[in-house]
């Protein structure tokens, strides 16, 4: 995550690096997808054809160094100095496609350099950067959501290979996904210690070792997935960090999955397609014009919802609160003005995820019960996607840790409270 890093100051390197990041966007940044996004049958999954579109304009961005530019050059990186946050302001500004390797690009990839075998590192990194290799992460379990050391899905040893039997459940990015992060149990008489962390394929294991079946949300969406694993046997090369190390891996990761890692993660986005008008919720929890828009096409009693004075106050008072988020990220530019290293970082996904909330919530309120229409002769004014927002929000105070859990965390390891019974 960038947070809010535009008060940097360029240095030469970096400067000259953004304009050949303006200049290549200029010339390459891809016309917009004009074929079908999303099959039928899942209303939010992508099609092959988008899937493969997007790879493309992520390996087109990696080969120009625009994705992975502060990775060490060894492992397909730029080798560069913080520059990833210029790529990401550039190709944000340009409006270009997204990028599709997210779980590659956000959790693998650090992970990897972090505690990944120089096996692992140049096998996988490379091409979770470029997106020619797409991950997914198999951490929680029916019986393993917040308590991720709960696992229960078994590696038995079997020579140099292992063989893992269970369930993984929530697992977003799974379609078309190749490679798995998995957390397994190798050891039942040690809780934390008793963990082992693996990179296992996907693709080639489906209907043989591995069985995938979508969840349908209440939006009739497949954002997520569960998956059933039956002696599905991987090579011990395939561990990472070791043996009994699952759970110190897994926090490393939990660790970028919420901002903490040295790195900055790729993101592009912002360009709208042919076939998908670029909503009011589209355009991000931090953006304060949706609502304003919102109430001044929003007909209540006859007049503007904008007319009325408690949706002015109570849109004001979100303006607000958003301002004040920006500004406090914009202290981790600033070493003097940080107090604990975890802070910003906790704080950023635990408030930007419930601001993203709030923001859904009051739209909702603004568009009242109109937001309920979906698919019909007349829908809301945004076109149901506030309701839709709103629904899906509370995925965002769950994943990368539950805000209760985040709060624990900030009172334990920051402020040094006592732990809760």
């Amino acid at each position: 995550m960038t947070m809010n890093d535009k008060v940097k100051v360029d240095t030469p390197e970096q400067a000259e690096f953004r304009a050949y990041c303006r200049e290549w966007l200029s010339e390459n940044r891809p016309a917009p997808f004009t074929g079908q996004m999303r099959t039928t049958n899942h209303p939010r999954r992508n099609t092959l054809e988008y899937h493969r579109w997007l790879q493309d304009w992520q390996k087109a961005a990696y080969d120009a160094g625009l994705v992975g530019c502060d990775y060490p050059k060894e492992y397909g990186g730029g080798g560069r100095t913080d520059c990833q946050r210029i790529a990401n302001q550039e190709m944000v500004r340009a409006k270009t496609p997204m990028l599709i390797g997210k779980q590659g690009l956000s959790l693998v990839s650090p992970t990897l350099i972090d505690c990944g075998s120089e096996f692992l590192k140049t096998r996988f990194i490379p091409k979770a950067l470029s997106g020619e290799e797409i991950w997914c992460q198999g951490f929680s379990e029916p019986n393993a959501g917040s308590d991720v050391a709960n696992q229960e899905t078994f590696a038995e040893k079997k020579g140099d290979h292992f063989v893992i039997n269970g369930q993984k459940v929530w697992t977003s990015l799974w379609d078309y996904s190749d490679w798995m992060i998995l957390l397994t149990r190798t050891d039942r008489s040690h809780k934390h210690n008793g963990l082992t962390y693996f990179c296992v394929p996907v693709e080639p294991e489906l209907g043989k070792s591995m069985e995938l079946r979508p969840l349908i949300n209440v939006v009739g969406g497949a954002d997520f997935a569960e998956e059933f694993f039956k002696d599905l046997t991987i090579h011990e090369k395939y561990v990472i960090d070791g043996v009994g190390k699952g759970w110190s891996v897994a926090l490393t990761t939990l660790k970028h999955e919420r901002g903490q890692g040295q790195f900055v993660e790729p993101v592009a986005g912002g360009m709208s397609t042919a076939t998908k008008v670029e909503s009011d919720a589209d355009k991000g929890a931090k953006v304060t014009s949706p609502l304003v828009a919102l109430a001044r096409k929003t007909i209540r009693g006859g007049k503007p919802a904008a007319d009325d004075p408690v949706i002015r106050d109570q849109i004001m008072q979100q303006i607000i609160r958003e301002k004040g988020f920006d500004e406090s990220n914009r202290r981790s530019a600033v070493k003097g003005l940080i107090d604990h290293p975890m802070r910003i970082p906790m704080q950023f996904k635990l408030v930007n995820s419930e601001i993203a909330q709030e923001q859904a919530a009051l739209a909702v309120d603004i568009e009242g019960i109109s937001a309920s229409l979906r698919n019909s002769a007349n829908p809301s004014p945004a076109g149901s996607s506030w309701g839709n927002a709103y629904i899906g929000s509370f995925g965002m105070t769950i994943a990368a840790g539950t805000s209760e859990i985040l709060r624990n965390q900030l009172g334990e390891r920051v402020l040094n409270l006592p732990k809760s019974k």
